[in-house]
Order: structure tokens, then sequence, then C-alpha cells
């Protein structure tokens, strides 16, 4: 079984590993019973922060997150309704993923930046992070502005990315780098891989603590690629203008 303190701790000491300075905050939502987790990262010191990007990275984890990771479709079975073998929940691999929602900034410390100039940062910014990303399923460039002088200034790039981890596989760990659209059958309470039962996949046993611990440390991987790719584009501007 799969839990919010056991994801949190993964990437934390994923984050850790790699030297991705980590700023952790916890939220408990007492009427969904949903917990909420965000955490700042940057690399190098906290000191160089304000002249370096950062990440936000956030996510939330309810009980139906901990079926899932336990039982897979059987976990939204017992979770929603009363047991049924023809329950389509029992026949589809369409589980709701851990969704990850990362939160690029880099201050531009207000440099006169053109129009021009601003939109080639974005694409190369959206080419070299997408690049550098194995898990990110979306990357959005964008640039946040601010009033200035009754004027709009580019106040900071940013990237938004989306990460989908599938702590319920109906092929287990073997399936994780598969295309998660496709359909694999399942019963209940099966735990054989590639075994056929009536013309019917089994699913083996899930074990999402035994994978998800790597695939974090891929995400922070990313992570530090994404932020250093930040810093590139703005260190690209000034040699542009030198």
């Amino acid at each position: 079984m799969l839990t919010y303190e056991d994801v949190t701790g993964y990437f934390l000491k994923a984050a850790s590993s790699l030297e991705l300075t980590t700023h952790p905050e916890y939220w408990l939502n007492s009427r969904s019973l949903e917990r909420e987790f965000a955490c700042t990262c940057h690399a190098g010191s906290c000191e160089e922060v304000e002249q370096r990007s950062s990440c936000n990275i956030s996510f939330s984890w309810g009980p139906l997150d901990t079926a899932l990771s336990l039982d897979g479709p059987v976990g939204v079975c017992d979770f929603f309704h009363e047991a049924d073998a023809d329950c389509p929940h029992l026949h589809t691999s369409a589980i709701p993923p851990l969704v990850l929602d990362l939160s690029y900034s880099l201050s531009l410390q207000g440099a006169e930046i053109s129009e021009g100039t601003l939109l080639n940062l974005a694409q190369m910014l959206r080419l070299r992070a997408s690049e550098h990303s194995k898990r990110t399923i979306e990357t959005r460039p964008g640039v946040s502005m601010m009033l200035q002088d009754n004027r709009l200034q580019p106040d900071m790039l940013t990237l938004q990315q989306r990460v989908e981890l599938p702590i319920w596989h109906p092929d287990g760990m073997h399936g994780l780098h598969d295309d998660t659209h496709a359909q694999h059958p399942v019963e209940r309470n099966s735990h054989n891989h590639n075994e056929e039962e009536g013309g019917e996949i089994i699913a083996d046993n899930p074990r999402p603590e035994d994978w998800l611990p790597q695939v974090l440390v891929e995400v922070c991987q990313d992570i530090l690629h994404v932020l250093a790719a930040l810093d590139a584009s703005i260190s690209y501007h000034r040699l542009d203008n030198a």
C-alpha cells in the first residue's frame, strides 16, 4: 500500500540525493480528507534563489488514491459501490493517475526585453524543457507581466508542466512505460503477470512502492534540467545584447 507520507518522503529523499534544495509545505482538507503537498525547489543556496529559477511542485492525495495504490481498479469498486464482476472498473486501464503540477519561474529583474525576444525565449525554453523532461506530458511556457509607470513590463519567465504517475497499472511495474491508453481487462485478487484465464489478462501485484522512488528520482532530474534551461535562456539573452 502507498500513502501520502510515502509519496512525499520518496520525493524529498530523491531531491536530497540530487542536491536539489526543497521547502515543503503540507495541508489537510478536513472536509474532503484530501492531503495537499507543495514544495518550492531550486538549485544552489537559498541566498542565490532570487537570481536563479525555481520550481513549485504540488499534488493532492485522497482516500481513493490509497485504495488505488493497494488494489488497482478493485479499489475503485470497493470505494464507491458493492463488488460486481461486470463492473467497467474491472475491465479498463483508465484509472486516475497521481498528477504532479510543476510551475517554474525566473525573474527577469527588470530587464528591457522586446516582444520578439520574449517570444524567442519562450520557444527556446519550451524546446529545451521538453527535450530534457522524461516524465512530463505537457509543457507550456509563458511570461508574467507587471504594471510599472503605467506600462506593462515583462516580470517573469514561467513554465508549466504536468506529470502523471500511474500509482496502479494493470500490468504492475512491467507496464509503467507502456501506452497508458491501452486497454487491459483485469480480475479481482490476481497477481501473476501475463497469465490468461478465460481470455482475460490477469494483473500482477501493483506494488508501486517498488518503482515509485526511482520514478521520482527521474522527476527530480527533470526539474534540475528545466531549471538549468531557464537560467541559460536569460544568459543567452544577455549575450545577444552584449
